[in-house]
């Protein structure tokens, strides 16, 4: 079984591909495919045959076949849009891509195609409201969330249907967070009924209830990313979880650190594990498939910063440094 990582290298309209090492987490660049735009958000399916990729400046999302013996992407198709997209995911189902877009204001869903090529034309193009960061569907596909960031500072909720790929605005069609708080990025808990949200303004980080029959999200509890004593101006970027749903990590732009949670595991409530400072203005970061190690994107550095996670205490360890590229913009995992 192999491992891989692909990262968006905003900057040099590029996808760099590279071998991750399980046991030590050391990376290997592999090789480079030249994308038309600037990418970002990256997605690949459930069977690892095809990755998706929403190209900023071109205004594309971009579909590839993987090779599965050595990773590379060979271009299949794209599709044109008339807005840069943000964020996308494809549903539970493979069958449909769904993305968001910051300045649009607005979600699509496109229908993939069993080749991998997306419709032409969107299913669904909803005006939501500027800002719109995050798109996802939950485990069960019927239900999705689309967070905006301060401004509009809210959270769209939708109900999904996979049969048909349409968007159906709930009967509580938004969640109105404490104002200026900003929603971003969120992740699902793997077993209990809760979104966790990183607050880009707000500088937190906001755990919320699920209610799978209403569709609904209850805000529970939210936390500062920040240590007591900083002063200085931040905003939160991404957040992610590991698999077995025990921690959680947000990046502070500003702070230029990544601020750890423990998650309790039967109330899903946080708590504070401290803070590592990392590559200046980490923007992007993931955690790989086994939840054993965490890579930090600096977007000032252009240097992706790689660290082992304790898998009880959540504390991350520095490990090495890559020189990546100017303005590194995602990472996605692959394993093959």
């Amino acid at each position: 079984m192999a491992h891989w990582v692909y990262l968006s290298i905003a900057g040099e309209n590029r996808l760099a591909r590279y071998e991750m090492d399980p046991a030590s987490g050391a990376l290997r660049h592999d090789g480079d495919i030249e994308v038309n735009g600037s990418p970002g958000p990256l997605a690949t399916d459930a069977a690892h045959a095809r990755l998706y990729a929403g190209l900023r400046s071109s205004r594309e999302i971009a579909s590839y076949a993987i090779d599965r013996d050595t990773a590379g992407l060979t271009p299949i198709a794209a599709v044109s849009l008339d807005a840069d997209p943000c964020y996308i995911a494809l549903d539970n189902t493979d069958a449909y891509l769904l993305a968001s877009y910051y300045g649009a204001g607005k979600v699509t869903v496109h229908a993939v195609g069993a080749d991998g090529v997306l419709a032409e034309t969107p299913i669904e193009d909803i005006p939501t409201a500027e800002r719109a960061h995050c798109i996802q569907s939950d485990a069960t596909n019927r239900l999705v969330f689309v967070p905006h960031t301060a401004g509009p500072n809210l959270i769209y909720q939708f109900a999904f249907d996979e049969t048909s790929g349409k968007l159906t605005p709930n009967a509580a069609p938004t969640v109105s967070p404490p104002e200026g708080e900003g929603p971003r990025h969120f992740c699902f808990h793997p077993t209990l009924d809760m979104l966790y949200f990183s607050n880009e303004q707000g500088c937190s980080i906001t755990a919320y209830r699920l209610d799978r029959d209403a569709g609904t999200l209850a805000r529970d509890h939210s936390l500062s990313t920040l240590p007591d004593d900083f002063s200085g101006d931040n905003s939160c970027a991404q957040i992610h979880m590991t698999p077995d749903g025990r921690h959680v990590y947000v990046t502070n732009r500003g702070h230029d650190s990544v601020a750890g949670f423990s998650i309790d595991p039967d109330t899903g409530a946080l708590a504070s594990t401290g803070h590592c400072v990392t590559e200046e203005t980490p923007r992007a970061f993931g955690i790989d498939p086994s939840g054993s190690f965490l890579y930090a994107c600096g977007q000032g550095t252009g240097h992706v910063a790689a660290y082992r996670i304790d898998g009880d205490t959540g504390a991350l360890t520095p490990i090495a440094r890559y020189d990546v590229g100017k303005n590194p913009m995602w990472v996605q995992f692959l394993t093959l």
